[in-house]
């Protein structure tokens, strides 16, 4: 009897994440955890490649690690780890977790923990906090701004563990070594999206909320879909948008980027911006990977 070929094992699936302390790596590394990953905290970068080839004969499918600033001194070689694993077959997904400085500010503040390159003496007085405190805000966005262009970025400002959780479960889902494109609506009155590659302001367009039978309905209602496709200027502003997106996305994908991030805003993220991110994401689906985000909406 001829014997069987043996399985190919499920190429050793990683999630790196990375990003600005105090911008809720601790939450993206539950949800993994609870997608069946198996999970490292602070990873020294020096340790990435042995540790993956570790994982690798212990036959490891899906790994994510968590990384940051504590391991400064080691960040330099993070992009030639990454560049070692994935020639071992591995496919890495970065994920880069940002918010503002203002943000973060307020979190230390309430949680009362130093940030890991501050230098501050508490008997300086709080104004010198403070300022220790922006400074090492803006040295670590320095020191990580590299890995943050090739990451999928998540501006974790505004918006909800839970929210934050459904965005990395979605990361998990994308292909990986392609160019992804993420569409996203936001409601300008709540802030510009820092993890935003374009962003596109549609508050000149006809506005639903001002018709009462659809002010409670959202962009995905299929009143409001037909009051916006029935007008022509956002049928040119659609058509516009995917041309410029069109012109783009070759060169984006030869200059090695991974993820693409299109905001589009409204003013309170409900209709016009939510039915752009869904038509334009069926649009490109065909031909890219596409996620979606309706930040406004998720928050519910």
């Amino acid at each position: 009897m001829r014997s069987q070929p043996t399985p190919l094992n499920p190429p050793l699936d990683i999630v790196l994440i990375t990003g600005m302390s105090g911008s809720g790596k601790s939450v993206a590394l539950n949800a993994l955890e609870d997608a069946g990953f198996y999970c490292v905290d602070n990873l020294p970068p020096e340790l990435l490649l042995p540790f993956v080839e570790l994982e690798l004969k212990n036959k490891a499918q899906r790994v994510a690690i968590a990384m940051d600033v504590r391991s400064a001194g080691a960040l330099p070689q993070l992009p030639r780890q990454l560049a070692a694993v994935r020639a071992l077959g591995v496919v890495v997904k970065p994920l880069f977790l940002d918010a503002t400085t203002d943000t973060l500010m307020r979190r230390y503040s309430e949680t009362r923990r130093k940030h890991p390159l501050s230098q501050f003496d508490p008997v300086d007085g709080d104004r010198d906090q403070r300022r220790a405190l922006v400074e090492a805000i803006e040295m670590e966005f320095e020191l990580l701004a590299e890995l943050r262009e090739q990451a999928y970025v998540i501006d974790t400002s505004i918006i909800r563990p839970a929210q934050l959780q459904g965005y990395v479960k979605a990361l998990i889902s994308a292909p990986a070594g392609q160019l992804t494109l993420v569409f996203e609506s936001f409601a300008f009155k709540r802030g510009v999206p820092t993890d935003a590659d374009f962003v596109f302001d549609v508050r000149m367009l006809p506005n639903p909320h001002y018709d009462p039978d659809l002010r409670h309905l959202n962009g995905r209602d299929q009143p409001v879909i037909d009051f916006l496709q029935a007008a022509e200027p956002v049928q040119r502003m659609q058509q516009q948008i995917a041309q410029f997106l069109e012109g783009w996305l070759d060169a984006l994908a030869h200059d090695h980027r991974s993820y693409v991030t299109v905001a589009i805003g409204c003013t309170g993220g409900q209709h016009r911006s939510v039915y752009l991110v869904e038509q334009l994401a069926r649009h490109f689906a065909a031909d890219w990977a596409t996620l979606k985000r309706h930040r406004e909406m998720d928050a519910r």
